[in-house]
């Protein structure tokens, strides 16, 4: 396919079979994407593109079968090129003989017609091999009574050409006023050698276009050393299954999602969330296939392996992306439908106007405007404005840890007016920290936090864990226990040397005997601050407590304030307790808090904000949040790459700090910027191109375009939409 008007043509093919509900056709990446109302034989959706003169295959979402496009793509430019070698050798000398005869010693003495004659047989071979192309093309879209690009371009050149070839075969048929005007073999050599330039051109900003895909399938690795009972064994990656043990040694790619069992490495997860600075990672830390061991060995236990992988999530989340439609490209596909007929419509009523009008001698002007109408016309910008921009917008999201699902997803971008974040996870880490300590005379911040880890280090509750997380960070040994005992909801006890070692609540320490003064003035700021305290007490002695908070994402603060600056209201939705959340709110600068919503309660909070007339994006961990990023018109899932839930947003965030959805929202203006301006050269060529090809300024200025100029006009636009596009690649 080479213009708009060739997919409004497949589309509708498609569309026409009993059983599809819709069909989008995307001209960047060739692809079709059918939905089906019922099942059909993919036999009759291939039949249905046959029809239309083109060919199509089923493709799947293997790695296998996205190299085999990535090569296909880069045999159509090879392609391209050699046809417009061929095409430029052939054209030199016409042009030679058509434009410098009268001017070079050597060619001045060639008789016309011998000169004819000789740009005959140079033409000859340039129109039936290098572009043979069109000329196949417009044949087989005529057959099934249609028109496009190809159309416009064989019309022309072949117009040109006929005309030309019969001026020097047959001059005495000629009236005298046409048997001295020059031929147009030049013309028709130009033509098609600009338009074959552009052609390549375009296949190469296209394959730059889609390096996105390139880079994500050159994550894949190609083999794994998984360790079998009679040592390690090299295998192919396609036969790793879950629960095999592998093995990775430093410098290596990981080859599978899994879970570490032993070792100790860092690892550069950059493919995932483009963040440069590996990760340390330990025994129960989850690793991703596609990211690379940067230092120590480990082995590690394969949880999801082929198409279940993080690696082909992505991949197949950004192929679903590039493959979209905007809907803006509506209004496109709308005047691609008639563009090709309308023009050539245009042309005959330009040729008409000229033979009754136009001064004598009237045909070679009519024939003129007739070929640089057509020829200036530009269905393949038209066609390349959506697909190109969003190819390269959302292969730079996922360079950058954001996952774009596709063009009606960028669009919602620029209606929304109003930001609502999720506390836990979102702008919060998740998990609570040991950020205060007290303690009473005799005992040290160390000797409390052993003591406690010693009974809490049993326990799974996220404030135990805190604990002992608190105490390895000290490199605190933590004291053998015995007899643990755990009271859901007020504490934990266990014994420690002969001594009854306490964790909890206060006032659960006070019923069990402990000696707590009336007032501590550490709780009170504590509990104004949104923190939760835990208490430590030796027998019936209170010696020490602590408190627990789940802290700020270092960059959260900075995003909040960000979105502020983009425009949005921000407003914080939590099932917390509204003193716990006012005071996350007011570290990070969020005015508007909703408090005390259970998971099942945010979608509705985000349809009463629906119903005051507000256009929401819902930022939240894409698991429990997924009704409110459902109901929300623009959803974005923020996680940490190995437990994102890809298919619950419209954007999905690899990367767990909030800034990313700042990233997220300039990146998709930036691309919708990109898209508004692509339809504006596109238009803009056709708008004033057209009349002035058909000969508006002659009466004027006695301007009349030469089709050659009309046919380098017509390659740039669409190699201008493409490279408009691709500076999107720079974005930061």
């Amino acid at each position: 396919m080479f213009c708009a008007s060739c997919v409004s043509r497949v589309e509708k093919a498609l569309g026409s079979v009993p059983g599809v509900r819709e069909a989008a056709v995307n001209l960047a990446t060739a692809r079709a994407r059918v939905t089906l109302a019922e099942e059909l034989p993919i036999e009759r959706l291939i039949e249905a593109v046959e029809r239309t003169g083109y060919e199509a295959k089923l493709v799947s979402h293997e790695a296998g079968v996205a190299a085999e496009i990535e090569d296909a793509r880069a045999r159509e430019f090879r392609q391209h090129q050699r046809r417009f070698i061929l095409a430029a050798a052939l054209t030199i000398p016409v042009l030679a003989l058509a434009m410098l005869g009268m001017h070079l010693p050597v060619l001045r003495d060639i008789p016309q017609r011998t000169s004819g004659l000789i740009q005959l047989v140079l033409t000859i071979p340039l129109i039936a091999i290098a572009g043979r192309g069109f000329f196949i093309g417009a044949w087989k879209v005529l057959r099934h009574g249609s028109a496009d690009m190809n159309t416009l371009v064989a019309v022309g050149t072949g117009s040109a050409f006929l005309y030309s070839a019969f001026v020097v075969l047959f001059p005495n048929l000629l009236s005298p006023a046409l048997k001295t005007h020059a031929v147009y073999f030049d013309t028709a050599a130009m033509i098609i050698t600009l338009i074959l330039m552009g052609r390549m051109l375009e296949a190469k900003a296209k394959g730059r276009a889609s390096q996105a895909i390139r880079k994500l399938l050159g994550s894949t690795p190609r083999t794994a050393r998984v360790i079998r009972p009679a040592g390690a064994e090299e295998i192919p990656i396609e036969k790793v299954v879950v629960s095999d043990v592998i093995q990775v040694r430093p410098g290596e790619k990981i080859p599978v999602d899994g879970v570490i069992l032993a070792g100790h490495s860092s690892v550069d997860e950059s493919m995932l969330s483009g963040e440069p600075i590996p990760v340390d990672k330990a025994p129960g830390d989850a690793v991703v296939g596609g990211t690379i061991n940067r230092s120590g060995a480990f082995t590690f236990r394969a949880q999801k392996v082929g198409k279940d992988t993080v690696l082909a999530q992505i991949i197949r989340v950004v192929e679903q992306a590039q493959g979209s439609k905007a809907p803006v490209q509506r209004l496109a596909d709308s005047i691609a439908a008639v563009f090709v007929p309308v023009v050539i419509l245009i042309a005959l009523i330009t040729f008409a106007l000229w033979m009754l009008l136009g001064p004598e001698p009237t045909f070679p002007y009519a024939l003129t405007a007739f070929i640089a109408v057509l020829i200036i016309a530009c269905p393949c910008a038209l066609g390349l404005a959506t697909p190109t921009a969003i190819m390269v917008g959302t292969g730079r999201g996922a360079e950058l840890g954001i996952l774009i699902k596709g063009g009606e997803s960028l669009e919602k971008i620029k209606n929304v007016d109003t930001i609502v974040l999720d506390k836990t996870g979102t702008i919060t880490r998740g998990q609570p920290e040991i950020t205060d300590m007290v303690t009473t005379a005799g005992f040290g911040e160390d000797q409390v936090l052993g003591l406690a880890a010693a009974v809490e280090h049993l326990s799974e509750h996220p404030l135990a864990q805190a604990v002992v997380k608190k105490c390895q960070q000290r490199a605190i040994e933590i004291p053998r226990t015995s007899g643990f005992h755990a009271l859901p909801g007020f504490g934990a006890q266990a014994e420690v040397d002969g001594e009854i070692i306490r964790v909890g609540k206060l006032d659960w320490l006070r019923a069990e005997g402990v000696a707590v003064p009336d007032e501590i003035p550490a709780v009170a700021e504590w509990e104004r601050a949104g923190k939760t305290p835990l208490f430590v007490a030796v027998d019936r002695a209170l010696i020490g407590g602590m408190a627990a908070a789940d802290t700020i994402k270092e960059g959260s603060p900075t995003a909040v304030r960000s979105l502020h600056e983009l425009g949005f209201d921000v407003i914080m939705l939590t099932g917390d307790k509204e003193r716990g959340a006012r005071a996350v709110a007011d570290q990070v600068g969020i005015r508007q808090v909703v408090s005390g919503v259970l998971p099942t309660q945010k979608a509705a909070q985000i349809a009463k904000l629906q119903e005051q007339g507000r256009r929401v994006v819902m930022v939240g961990d894409g698991l429990n949040d997924a009704p409110a990023l459902a109901q929300a018109d623009l959803g974005i899932a923020i996680g940490s790459g190995t437990d994102v839930a890809i298919e619950a947003s419209d954007i999905t965030l690899m990367r767990g700090d909030l800034f990313g959805v700042v990233s997220a929202i300039r990146l998709s203006r930036q691309t919708l910027r990109s898209i508004h301006q692509n339809f504006f050269w596109a238009f803009i060529y056709n708008i004033i191109g057209i009349p002035i090809a058909a000969g508006i300024l002659y009466p004027f200025i006695g301007m009349l375009l030469s089709p050659v100029i009309a046919a380098g006009a017509m390659a740039f636009s669409s190699v201008s939409v493409v490279s408009n596009s691709l500076r999107l690649k720079r974005f930061r």
